[in-house]
Order: structure tokens, then C-alpha cells, then sequence
């Protein structure tokens, strides 16, 4: 009995650490990035704001639906330079790395940040602009950018902005000549894009633990004719 009690208690640990891995790396929701930028960058803030070369943990600290609050802060996270309201969007294929991706800058300008991608997922953070720089940046890039009121500018450099505030902005896309279209215009609804898991497929973990399972039942079955030879 006591085999077969060994027995059991190894694949009921097995099948939960098997169960638990894939959970615990989904739970990193703050997607706690370092990035090492090797030229100034443009980020939103209020008229041009602009990050220096050089390394920056990207941090997201509130999410309310469709919509994600990204800090940036100082390689030692005591010193926040940006509080950035975002937009998610998608992509077919998760990256196996960071992703970074910028506007068309004109000439003499830093690159403007468009949107970051975290490893393994297949949706991403799309940067808004205060409405001002969102049509300058869209009068370069020549396509819409998403935009959020001017006046609400001033919050995302504060070092304790009030992120309830930035959670409620309204947020639509502008175009190079000013005009205010729906977010859709530059973000297509989830629907409309056809994504994959974000982890892959369980299918792989599903046949390991499967195949588990008929090991350790066959595993049991020897045990259970060798005990019977023996009595």
C-alpha cells in the first residue's frame, strides 16, 4: 500500500506543477521591462517630451479594460520621468522579445514611441499623445495617432499623477490635418484581428501530462502483479 500511496502522491505533484508553471507566468502583469535605448526618444508629456540614451524600466501600474497606465521610470524605479496612458493592440505573432516600435520622426527629430510589445503576448501597449503632439506626429508620420486632451498633458510628468484622471480621459485618433477619427481608425478592434495564444497552444502540456498519467498507470500496474506474486 505504501507504493502505492508513493506512487500517487508523485503524480498528483507532478500533474499540479505541470497545471501551475503555465499561471504563474501569466500573473507577471505589470510586465516589468529594462530597456537600454541607445539614442534620445520622444515619449508623450507635455509639448515634446523627450528620454535621453540610456536604461529606463518600462512598468504597467493600472489597467482598466481595453486601456493600460504605463510608467517610466529610472533604472532603480526611484524616479518616475513619464506616466503614459495607452491603448492595447494586437499583433499575429507574440515576440520572443521586447518590442519597441516608433513613428516616422522628421528630419533632425528623435523617433517618436509608438507602442511597446511584451515577450509571449500578442497584444501591446499603443502610446497616446496629448491631442497638440498627436497631429504634429501625425502631419510627419502621414497616418493617424491616437490623442488624449492637451489640457491633461501636465499629469503624465507629475510624480504622483492622479491616474483615476488619466483612466477617464477620452481618447480618440487625429489625423495630419487635425480632423478626430475613432480609435479603430489606428487600432482595429480585437475582433477584426486574427490572433494567436498568446502562449502557444495547451496542446503540448495536455500530451505531457497524458502521457504522464499512462506512465505512472503502468508504473502501478507492475507494482501491483509483482506485490501479488509475492503473497
Amino acid at each position: 500500500m505504501n507504493r502505492f500511496k508513493l506512487m500517487a502522491t508523485m503524480l498528483f505533484v507532478s500533474l499540479v506543477a505541470l497545471a501551475v508553471s503555465p499561471a504563474v507566468k501569466a500573473n507577471d502583469l505589470d510586465k516589468k521591462t529594462i530597456v537600454t535605448f541607445n539614442q534620445t526618444i520622444e515619449i508623450p508629456g507635455v509639448g515634446q517630451q523627450f528620454l535621453p540614451a540610456g536604461k529606463y524600466v518600462f512598468k504597467i501600474v493600472a489597467s482598466n479594460s481595453d486601456r493600460d497606465i504605463v510608467q517610466i521610470f529610472s533604472p532603480d524605479e526611484t524616479h518616475v520621468f513619464a506616466t503614459v496612458l495607452a491603448i492595447a493592440n494586437y499583433r499575429l505573432k507574440p515576440a520572443n522579445k521586447t518590442v519597441m516600435t516608433f513613428r516616422e520622426r522628421a528630419a533632425g527629430q528623435p523617433e517618436a514611441i509608438r507602442a511597446w510589445f511584451y515577450p509571449g503576448w500578442t497584444f501591446g501597449e499603443e502610446f497616446v499623445y496629448p491631442k497638440a503632439r498627436a497631429i504634429e506626429i501625425a502631419k510627419v508620420a502621414k497616418q493617424p495617432v491616437l490623442a488624449m486632451p492637451t489640457e491633461l498633458a501636465p499629469e503624465l510628468v507629475k510624480p504622483e499623477p492622479q491616474l483615476e484622471v488619466l483612466k477617464e480621459a477620452p481618447i480618440k485618433a487625429v489625423t495630419p490635418r487635425g480632423e478626430e477619427v475613432e480609435v479603430a481608425t489606428v487600432i482595429p478592434p480585437k475582433e477584426a484581428v486574427q490572433t494567436l495564444p498568446k502562449t502557444g497552444s495547451n496542446l503540448p502540456l495536455l500530451g505531457l501530462m497524458g502521457l504522464l498519467a499512462l506512465g505512472s498507470g503502468f508504473a502501478l500496474s507492475l507494482i501491483s502483479k509483482r506485490d501479488a506474486r509475492t503473497l
